[in-house]
């Protein structure tokens, strides 16, 4: 099979990983065990696959990617629908598809269990996902249902056409107030669920302003070039200003239990871009879920 567009530029073990839905250990055995060929020879783990090379992966039967069972998912709501699209408000708790040792809620699974019928492309367990929010991140994602859109959304995230707008709450002040971090990403040298500003990353290019100062936080209007996994809270905990209540990522556990907070405060505000049907431009904006708006009201107290 051809390496999708999706993938280009990742490395191979973290290209299977995505692809097949297994771990990244379970990648690197398959490819030690020469069950692996990228353009008809065996790739090295840290290797980059391109978009168009020829892979053929060997899968184990343990390693079938899981089957998508309708569920329902409390507090996901549909914001929007056609044939060809569905744009979803995700609650706190809820990853974008199912994975290897996530037992939690889904957008594919509730997307599903209210009867939206989603695009046939990509890997099984995450088919019609173009672009995926954190689990402990909420707002807005967009789903396609026809395999045009599929084709039509992929193409405009990657190309950065798509007009991505999150707030965030972080910690102190940013100096300067508003500005670009430009900064490559890639996991964490020691920790694998963790990412990290590594020299030879990925590209990751954030860009912010801050919409109002407190005391002891700032929140920021947040606009993504790129869409790397947990960019914006490792962009933030790198310039010192980790998002308030994002433990995983250096975030103040005092100042996250005086807000109430129990994750980071972090929200997909708007989404827009051009629809593959017709090519207008069409935008959505999601408000503030409960917990989010509850530590900005103790904030300004």
């Amino acid at each position: 099979m051809p390496v999708p567009d999706g993938l280009d530029g990742l490395r191979v073990d973290a290209a299977l990983a995505r692809l097949f839905g297994v771990s990244r250990t379970s990648a690197v055995g398959l490819i030690e065990g020469g069950e692996v060929l990228v353009d008809g020879r065996v790739p090295i783990k840290s290797e980059r696959v391109s978009s168009g090379a020829w892979l053929e992966v060997t899968l184990p039967e343990a390693a079938a990617p899981p089957s998508v069972e309708p569920a329902s998912v409390e507090g996901l709501r549909v914001v929007y629908a056609d044939d060809d699209l569905v744009v979803v408000d995700k609650p706190v708790g809820v990853a974008a598809h199912p994975s290897p040792g996530w037992t939690g809620p889904t957008v594919v699974q509730g997307v599903a269990a209210l009867g939206q019928l989603l695009s046939t492309s990509g890997a099984a367990e995450r088919q019609g996902v173009v672009h995926r929010l954190d689990a402990g991140t909420t707002g807005l994602m967009v789903l396609a249902k026809s395999e045009r859109a599929y084709t039509a959304l992929k193409d405009a995230f990657r190309e950065r056409r798509v007009d991505k707008g999150y707030h965030a709450l972080v910690q102190g002040h940013p100096d300067p107030s508003s500005g670009t971090i430009d900064a490559p990403i890639d996991r964490h040298p020691s920790a694998d669920w963790r990412f990290a500003v590594v020299a030879g990353g990925r590209p990751s290019v954030t860009h912010y302003e801050t919409m109002e100062a407190f005391r002891a936080a700032s929140l920021l209007e947040i606009r993504l070039e790129t869409g790397r996994t947990h960019q914006i809270r490792v962009h933030m905990a790198a310039v010192r200003h980790p998002c308030v209540g994002d433990l995983t990522y250096g975030a103040d556990p005092t100042l996250s239990a005086r807000l109430g907070l129990g994750r980071q405060w972090l929200h997909a505000r708007r989404l827009g871009f051009e629809h593959p049907a017709d090519q207008r431009q069409v935008v959505f904006e999601s408000p503030y879920p409960a917990d989010l708006a509850l530590a900005l009201s103790r904030l300004s107290e």
